[in-house]
């Protein structure tokens, strides 16, 4: 039986939304996909005008549609924003070296600029020499940390006011979910903020933060866009690849599932009384660290010591255990503020 588009009432329905269980026609999909992203632009206030915007940029599904929307919006609607690419090198022979050519791509087919930024120019390691030292049971914790350090640095280079990163519905569920199972409340009580930093850090959000991951896919494929879909080969047996297999036993259930975790992390409010790590800086690179060093400071010196454990678990703990940072062994640059020529003391 041929189903007519709910949305135009005329065109012949093609695709079903996993989102909202309609079926539409291509255009109305194109539609109600890229206004949805601009509503939660619009209604979460997320660029002013004259921002210097930094995409995020792997090759993967999320930030490759995300850097097309994102361009089709600024024009559609006159954001009067300016886009870049940025991309991180973790150096993982076979699968990031394999992306990163999907994403010279985009900067053709865009006409963006981009900077690339490695961690072997940042920290002197890259992740085929990490895994070599940690295994792949602990992988995930080195290259997420880097990762997000990198990412700021690579944004401060290139002088910009706001990264955007392409985290969709289901990561944002993925990592309610996690933080419960953690017991981790400083990080369940932020995780699901669509905007995070200001004042002198760089801001980052994530306009995809309402949209299904299934519906990115569909959108990509409809449109043709050029993406890189290989799974990193050291992340099959990540924590959050497990949480994540949960959530799609859960949305196979019920569709709105990832939507009403997301929801319920938004009304997590703290039991009066209880008390957050207060967010510093790291005394070592000035980034920022709710401990006396920041994490990467801390996994770094594991590394260069030879005691790769050094930053797994407690920081305090393990600091404890192998003897504290010696004062001479900095590796990673001071972190500078992008509006001045000193180490940020808020960011």
């Amino acid at each position: 039986m041929v189903r007519t588009c709910v949305i135009c009432n005329k065109e012949r329905a093609i695709i079903k939304r996993p989102k909202t269980r309609q079926q539409a026609c291509r255009e109305c999909f194109y539609y109600v996909f890229e206004t949805e992203i601009h509503n939660t632009i619009i209604d979460s206030k997320l660029f002013n005008k004259g921002d210097k915007v930094a995409i995020a940029a792997s090759g993967g599904k999320d930030s490759t549609v995300l850097a097309y929307v994102l361009k089709l919006l600024n024009e559609r609607y006159q954001y009067g924003i300016e886009l870049f690419l940025l991309s991180i090198d973790e150096g993982i022979t076979g699968y990031r070296d394999d992306s990163l050519e999907t994403v010279k791509r985009n900067q053709q087919q865009y006409d963006l600029p981009l900077k690339i930024v490695s961690y072997s120019e940042l920290y002197g390691w890259n992740m085929d020499q990490i895994v070599k030292e940690v295994g792949l049971k602990n992988n995930c914790t080195f290259c997420g940390v880097f990762r997000r350090q990198a990412l700021d640095r690579g944004a401060v280079m290139l002088e910009v006011d706001h990264i955007v990163t392409g985290h969709n519905a289901d990561d944002i569920a993925e990592t309610v979910l996690m933080n419960i199972m953690r017991g981790d409340i400083a990080r369940l009580s932020r995780c699901t903020e669509i905007c995070t930093n200001g004042d002198e850090c760089i801001r980052r959000s994530k306009p995809f933060k309402y949209t299904y991951e299934k519906e990115i896919v569909m959108y990509a494929y409809f449109k043709k866009l050029d993406y890189f879909s290989t799974e990193c080969i050291y992340s099959p047996n990540s924590y959050r690849g497990h949480v994540r297999t949960f959530l799609k036993d859960l949305e196979g259930i019920r569709s709105i599932a990832i939507i009403d975790i997301i929801h319920s992390g938004e009304a997590f409010e703290l039991k009066k009384g209880v008390k957050l790590p207060i967010q510093g800086v790291c005394k070592r690179c000035g980034y920022i660290s709710s401990n006396e060093f920041c994490k990467a400071c801390v996994l770094l010196e594991g590394l260069n010591r030879g005691l790769p454990k050094l930053g797994i678990g407690k920081t305090n703990k393990m600091l404890k255990k192998y003897g504290n940072m010696p004062e001479g062994m900095a590796t990673i640059p001071k972190f500078m503020n992008k509006n001045s020529d000193s180490v940020s003391e808020q960011c």
